[in-house]
């Protein structure tokens, strides 16, 4: 579903009340920024996380070495 907000002057942006409520955001809280080829992104930690988690288990699936260094050599494909 995509919306229309606006930016305020000082930079400030509000979301609507009905998507903070479905992401637990009703007193406020922290998003991820992420800027895309195709825009730019928003998460909460928490779906940041499972996104994360997501693609650990990615990387790792049906690999017999999972150290630490292998990981970080495998998931630098992923970033090119």
């Amino acid at each position: 579903m995509a919306m229309q907000v606006n930016v305020t002057p000082s930079w400030r942006k509000s979301l609507p009340i009905d998507i903070r409520r479905r992401l637990g955001l009703i007193d406020g809280g922290p998003l991820l920024v992420e800027e895309t080829q195709d825009g730019i992104v928003l998460r909460t930690v928490s779906q940041a996380v499972t996104r994360a988690q997501a693609i650990s288990r990615a990387l790792l699936e049906g690999k017999p070495d999972t150290s630490g260094d292998a990981f970080i050599a495998e998931s630098r494909q992923w970033q090119e």
